[in-house]
């Protein structure tokens, strides 16, 4: 390893953000602050990774490492210990002063935090800590903070880490217990676990203490609420639900809890007065206010489409995430006992999986609707949805003046805020295309799998899945015919990509 003890303080910035460009970040804030006197700073909740808030702004975050040095040598990290690479340590100090004169500058809207682990992992979280303490307290930072906890250290320095950011993550890393052990052998899922279900109980007796303060509910939870369904581990959701469902969804949660918890090693639930610190912190902002999400390595140990989703819905269900990120598996290391890959790039399998995983939070599917043992991996050329309705044809056409917002919203073409006016507009009287049209339904989708006033939009149109696939698949040359080209390539990008094009 190249240490690099007296770099500059461009130097470390250079190596450790170019070093952070493997952590997913790109996830909206989640958490609404307003500015305060005296403090430099906001948050608002539509903020987003490389995006725009409502006032025409870019928001974007410093993402950096607070080290690459690593005392594992996970197979598939660029930052393992065997590795010979330049290294570099920022110290709490350095990153304060970047953030803020970052920040003042209308660079960044906030900070993303994830290291390496330097001696160990309390001593690492105990300088992620220092970091987080001195810009909430010294330099008066408002804004949005997201931070990694370091699997196996101790819960008192997650916690209290947790009182300074607005959103944690664990990364997962790989899907199964198998894959992190024949790839990370320093890592186990229960070290990953632990703080994971730390955090979430922590954000559970935050709510109870400080109202909605202390962590936003995740879409999939609001959307099991909509539906009746009872989450595992969980008291009955409010509202009515029929007995029968309520029944079927009881014995299939306790079918599938034996095989959930030997899949993902759940560690049993917090003990109330998990929160320990928090009369001796600052409770404005609440604990983790922004919730918790993961990461998930895609590709690198050979699990299935299936597979993977699986252990998503068990961790929405289990730990109240607010998101699963799926990385696509870049072999940066050449490690022979890596997967290989086929010259396809992995970021069509990722862009399914993402979908999918809209369908889970926000659409009211399982993931065995969309996948299953015997069909264990997502068909590249559809995307899930329109591929689960032309599976399911028995349950088209649908009445768009009839069909109810749970089953609009597993029409292609229709997302939720096309089914919440479509519900809103069809009180008012019946609708037909193009009301449809104007409300900004996809109609090109949407048009093989719905009747207006009993009748298809054309006549010509067949219900029928062989002629439906062939009619989507034909809008589609472009995506096609990219997807067979083997030149394409896909590289993410750094804080000083800019600056090498511009020298170069």
């Amino acid at each position: 390893m190249i240490f690099e003890e007296h770099a500059s303080l461009q130097r470390k910035l250079q190596i450790l953000s170019d070093a952070a460009k493997y952590d997913v970040a790109c996830t909206s804030s989640g958490v609404s602050r307003p500015g305060r006197k005296g403090e430099l700073g906001n948050t608002e909740a539509s903020g987003i990774c490389h995006s725009f808030s409502g006032d025409g702004r870019c928001i974007s975050l410093l993402k950096i490492l607070f080290t690459n040095e690593c005392i594992y040598n996970c197979k598939y990290c660029i930052n393992r210990v065997t590795n010979d690479l330049p290294r570099a340590t920022f110290t709490p100090e350095e990153i304060c002063e970047l953030t803020m004169e970052f920040y003042r500058r209308n660079y960044i809207e906030g900070l993303f935090l994830s290291s390496g682990i330097i001696q160990s992992p309390d001593y690492t979280m105990e300088l992620i800590g220092k970091t987080l303490h001195d810009l909430r307290t010294i330099h008066r930072f408002n804004g949005y903070i997201h931070c990694k906890a370091i699997p196996g250290a101790s819960p008192e320095l997650v916690e209290m880490v947790g009182w300074y950011a607005d959103r944690m993550s664990v990364n997962l890393e790989l899907p199964t217990t198998q894959g992190l052990k024949n790839l990370a052998p320093n890592k186990s899922r229960k070290s990953i676990l632990t703080p994971m279900r730390q955090i979430q109980s922590g954000m559970e007796e935050s709510r109870k203490l400080l109202g909605m303060k202390g962590g936003n509910r995740s879409a999939y939870w609001h959307t099991s609420k909509r539906l009746g369904r009872i989450l595992p581990g969980t008291e009955a959701l409010s509202g009515s639900t029929p007995a029968s469902l309520e029944q079927r969804e009881q014995k299939k949660d306790m079918v599938s809890e034996k095989k959930e918890e030997e899949e993902l090693q759940l560690p049993g639930k917090a003990q109330a007065g998990g929160l320990t610190q928090w009369n001796r912190r600052d409770t404005s902002r609440g604990f983790v206010p922004a919730g918790q999400s993961t990461q998930m390595i895609i590709g690198a140990s050979g699990e299935t489409d299936y597979e993977i989703m699986a252990v998503s819905e068990a961790l929405y269900q289990r730990f109240d995430l607010k998101r699963v990120f799926y990385s696509g598996f870049i072999n940066v290391n050449q490690d022979a006992s890596l997967q290989a890959l086929e010259g396809k790039p992995a970021k069509l399998r990722e862009h399914r999986l993402y979908q999918a995983d809209w369908l889970l939070r926000y659409y009211g599917f399982a993931a065995e609707e969309l996948l299953s043992k015997k069909r264990p991996n997502f068909n590249v050329f559809l995307d899930p949805k329109c591929d689960w309705a032309l599976g399911h044809m028995e349950q088209f056409p649908v009445e768009i003046n009839r069909a109810d917002y749970n089953m609009l919203l597993r029409v292609p073409g229709i997302g939720v805020k096309s089914a919440q006016r479509i519900c809103a507009a069809r009180q008012t009287g019946p609708l037909d295309f193009p009301h449809l049209k104007k409300m900004g339904v996809v109609l090109k989708r949407a048009i093989y799998f719905i009747t207006c006033n009993g009748r298809l939009m054309y006549d010509f149109l067949k219900m029928d899945e062989d002629y439906i696939t062939r009619s989507i698949l034909g809008e589609d040359q472009a995506v096609l015919k990219n997807f067979g080209q083997q030149d394409i390539q896909y590289r993410q990008l750094s804080l000083f990509d800019d600056w090498k094009r511009a020298e170069g």
